[in-house]
């Protein structure tokens, strides 16, 4: 390589390095951005984790020292006072205080409290849902027709629910002494595929009850034996 040629490598290499730091001066900022956004966002991240964290805890010990109560309606009352951040926490609240008034006897405070869950569109829907079965089924001096309207109206929305609303009105219709709608209702219960081998036993302790013949299940349809 000649002189001329070296000489010329040279200047070009030191013009390239004056661009890189040109460069640098100018956009290095980005970088430096980037970085601090990363290791910020890093740090918020693990704070709101800590943060939630905390807030459960809180809200655990505090529905763990209202339920200490000597009896069902002084943990419901103690229940009531328990502070609640957002519609998650007020819904658990909301159910473990209206599991608490049902057993105390207080149903139409259970109801009430249900029916708020229920309502409240910020609860994801299938809280929504399980917390107005759980009042439909309190609301016993409900008249049948409107009770079964509702029952009729869950199960048709499919999901968890199905059955159990099917086994609602399958006493609905004993109550009425609609007996055979009963026996068929429950037979089919019992043949569902997605009956639980609790469900089927209830199901089949009903129709010895009512005096029919528990069917015979499919096989693959049920692991667990029906006690008959």
């Amino acid at each position: 390589m000649s002189e001329t040629d070296s000489f010329i490598e040279e200047v070009t290499e030191e013009v390239r390095r004056d661009k890189l730091f040109a460069m640098f001066r100018r956009y290095g900022w980005i970088g430096v951005l980037a970085v601090l956004l990363i290791v910020g966002g890093a740090a918020w991240n693990e704070w709101r984790k800590a943060q939630d964290r905390a807030a459960a805890e809180a809200l655990g010990d505090a529905m763990i020292a209202a339920l200490e109560g000597d009896n069902a309606l002084s943990r419901a009352a103690a229940l009531s006072d328990v502070p609640a951040e957002g519609p998650g926490q007020e819904m658990l609240v909301a159910l473990a205080r209206a599991g608490e008034l049902s057993a105390g006897g207080d149903n139409a405070g259970a109801v009430a409290a249900l029916q708020q869950v229920a309502a409240n569109g910020d609860v994801p829907e299938i809280y929504r849902r399980i917390a107005g079965f759980r009042a439909l089924t309190l609301q016993t001096d409900m008249p049948p027709e409107e009770r079964r309207r509702q029952f009729e109206a869950l199960s048709g929305q499919g999901g968890i629910l199905r059955l159990l609303a099917e086994e609602q009105i399958a006493l609905i219709d004993i109550g009425t002494g609609a007996r055979d709608a009963a026996l068929d209702r429950l037979g089919r219960i019992m043949q569902d595929a997605e009956a639980t081998a609790g469900l089927r036993r209830r199901a089949s302790q009903l129709i010895v009850a009512l005096g029919g013949e528990v069917p015979q299940i499919a096989s693959g349809v049920a692991d667990t034996p029906v006690e008959q």
